[in-house]
C-alpha cells in the first residue's frame, strides 16, 4: 500500500517512510505495533494537510506485504522503481516491531545528528525526561554495572554528545534501499522493556499479549509516531536535508580501525598456531583417550594493502570537517540558485558508496560500507568486502575490495569538496 503527499515546491525529492503489515501468525508485536504507529503518524500529518499545510518535498508512505517470507514487498517495489528512486529519493525511514523501553536507531551516519536532535525533543512517556536523556542514563548505568558497552556510546553518554547510530545489516525492509540502491536509510523502534521475545512469530503474539505485556496503553506506539513523524517533517521541509558528514567520516574511520585490527590479530594467531604445531603442542595437550587433531596448516595472513583505503578515509575526514564547518557558518545565507545546486549534489551522495559489481558471491549487495554478514543473518558487516575477505582468508579479494572501497570513499569525499565550493561561492 503506497500513499503519496506531493511536495509543494520540490515534488521530485522524496522522503519515504515504511513499515510492513504481514505477520507469521497474529503479528500484534511483529509488525503491527510499528505499522499502527506509522498509521497514527500519517493521521497526524493528514490533520496538518486539512489545515492547509503542504510539505516542500514529496512524502511517500509504504505499508509493505511479504516482509516475513523474504522482504518481498519492499524489495520488489525498490527494484521495479529503482531508476526513479535513485533520481528522487533522499532517504528511506523504516520501522518494524515496537515496544516499551529505549529508542533503538540504526542507519546512515550522515543522518546521525538528526536522530539525536529528535531524541532530545521527544519525551519518554514513563519517565518524563527526553528519549535522549533516558538512553544516556541507561548506557552509563549499564557500564557501571559491568555490561559490555560500546566505548563510543559511553563516551557520548558521559559527555552529552550525540549517541552513535548502529550500522544496519538486514532483517527488515530497509535492505533493498540501503544495500542495493545505495539510498540513505534509518531504522527506528522502541524496546528493551517489553516481553515480546518469548512469543515472537507465534500464535501468542496477540493483541492481548501486546497490550498487557509489551506496551500497555500503547504509550510507546505514540512515542514512535512522534519520533518518526518529526524526522519525516523535518526532512520534508528542510531547505537542505539535515546531514552532518563528520559523523559518517568518524564511523568509517572506526570501521577501518576494526578491519586493520582484525588483520593484525589474525596474523598473530596464525603465527601462534604455527609455533604450537612446530612444538607438537596440540598432540601433547590432547587427551590420549579422546584425541583431537591439530588445526589444519594455513598460510599466514599477509599484510593487506590498506594504504589507499587509509588515505581515502583521511580525505573523507578532512572533506567532511571542511564542509560541515562551512555549512554551519554560511548555509543559512545561501541564495536560491546555490541552494538548489547544493541540494542536487547532496541528494544522491550516499549512492556513491555503491559498486555495481557488488560483493563477492552476492552481487545484489552493492554498498561497500554497510551490508549484512554473509554468515551472520541480520548482523551488519561494515566495510564488508574487505572485512569478510580477511575473515574467510580470501586475501586476494581483500586487496581488491580495499581498492574498490577506497575508490567509493574518495568519490564521496570529492562530492563533499564540490559541495563545499558551492557553499563558499567558488
Amino acid at each position: 500500500m503506497i500513499a503519496t503527499i506531493k511536495g509543494a515546491t520540490l515534488p521530485d525529492q522524496w522522503v519515504i517512510r515504511g513499515n510492513h503489515h504481514d505477520g507469521w501468525v497474529m503479528g500484534a508485536s511483529d509488525p503491527l505495533s510499528g505499522n499502527v504507529a506509522m498509521m497514527s503518524e500519517m493521521k497526524a500529518i493528514g490533520g496538518l494537510l486539512k489545515q492547509g499545510w503542504r510539505p516542500q518535498r514529496t512524502i511517500v508512505y509504504a505499508s509493505w506485504d511479504g516482509e516475513e517470507p523474504a522482504l518481498l514487498g519492499s524489495t520488489e517495489w525498490a527494484e521495479q522503481h529503482a531508476d526513479e528512486l535513485k533520481r528522487k529519493a533522499i532517504i528511506y525511514i523504516n520501522s518494524d516491531s515496537n515496544g516499551r523501553g529505549y529508542l533503538g536507531a540504526g542507519g546512515s551516519h550522515d543522518f546521525q545528528h538528526l536522530v539525536n536532535q529528535v531524541m532530545a525533543d521527544v519525551t519518554d512517556p514513563e519517565t518524563g525526561v527526553s528519549v535522549a536523556a533516558r538512553s544516556r542514563a541507561a548506557i552509563r548505568v549499564g557500564a557501571f554495572s559491568g555490561e559490555k558497552t560500546d566505548p563510543r556510546e559511553l563516551k557520548a553518554a558521559e559527555g552529552g554528545g550525540d549517541l552513535p547510530l548502529e550500522a544496519l545489516g538486514s532483517g527488515s525492509d530497509y535492505s533493498a534501499y540501503l544495500q542495493h540502491l545505495g539510498l540513505p536509510a534509518l531504522d527506528l523502534g522502541y524496546g528493551g522493556e517489553d516481553q515480546s521475545g518469548g512469543v515472537y512469530h507465534s500464535l501468542y503474539d496477540s493483541f492481548h499479549h501486546f497490550t498487557t505485556f509489551d506496551d500497555p496503553g500503547l504509550k510507546y506506539g505514540a512515542t514512535l509516531s512522534k519520533t518518526a513523524g518529526r524526522m519525516v517533517l523535518r526532512l520534508a521541509d528542510a531547505d537542505t536535508p539535515p546531514m552532518r558528514f563528520g559523523d559518517f567520516a568518524e564511523a568509517v574511520s572506526t570501521y577501518l580501525e576494526e578491519v586493520t585490527k582484525l588483520a593484525d590479530e589474525r596474523r598473530e594467531r596464525d603465527r601462534k598456531r604455527e609455533a604450537l604445531a612446530k612444538d607438537d603442542a596440540f598432540r601433547l595437550a590432547s587427551d590420549p583417550l579422546k584425541p583431537v587433531g591439530a588445526p589444519a596448516p594455513e598460510t599466514e595472513t599477509p599484510h593487506i594493502e590498506l594504504a589507499a583505503l587509509s588515505d581515502a578515509v583521511d580525505h573523507l575526514k578532512k572533506s567532511a570537517t571542511t564542509f560541515d564547518s562551512a555549512y554551519a557558518d554560511k548555509g543559512s545565507r545561501l541564495d536560491a540558485a546555490r541552494r538548489a545546486k547544493l541540494n542536487a549534489m547532496l541528494r544522491d551522495i550516499d549512492q556513491l558508496l555503491v559498486d555495481e559489481r557488488g560483493l563477492p558471491g552476492r552481487p545484489w549487495f552493492k554498498n561497500l560500507v554497510y551490508a549484512p554478514g554473509r554468515l551472520t543473518g541480520y548482523g551488519a558487516k561494515t566495510l564488508p568486502g574487505v572485512r569478510e575477505a580477511i575473515e574467510d582468508r580470501r586475501f586476494d579479494d581483500a586487496n581488491v575490495y580495499a581498492a574498490r572501497t577506497a575508490k567509493v570513499v574518495n568519490n564521496y569525499a570529492d562530492r563533499l569538496d564540490q559541495a563545499h565550493s558551492v557553499v563558499e561561492g567558488h
